[in-house]
């Protein structure tokens, strides 16, 4: 079953670590994406841009809308996300608790809709 792992980080928190700290975090995050890619669990990942380059899109009525930023206001905001293979949630869970922002932050695990 596929899960998409969702990253939410506090941009505050990030903006706090020293160089040394955002050095090993990101050292973390290599060493987990190489695991899990050499396991052939990862389908796919990637970081996002920071929220401030966000656009929100929305059509109400016929007209298309068009916001700056998220479409919602939260102190953690989604900064990157893995697409796992995994056997079932626990496993996906366990996935999901290896990755460094959920020291910090928090991960949300959702299975995808497969339709055959």
């Amino acid at each position: 079953m596929k899960y998409l792992l969702l990253i939410y980080d506090d941009p505050k928190v990030w903006a706090s670590f020293t160089e040394e700290e955002v050095g090993k975090y990101m050292g973390e995050y290599r060493a987990l994406s190489q695991a899990i890619s050499e396991s052939g669990q990862m389908l796919s990942g990637a970081q996002l841009q920071p929220v401030s380059t966000a656009t929100s899109v929305q059509v109400r009525e016929g007209k298309r809308l068009v916001h700056d930023g998220p479409f919602a206001e939260t102190r953690e905001v989604l900064g990157g996300f893995y697409l796992v293979e995994a056997k079932d949630l626990d496993e996906a869970i366990g996935i999901a608790a290896r990755i460094p922002s959920a020291k910090v932050g928090t991960i949300e695990v959702r299975p995808l809709v497969e339709r055959g």
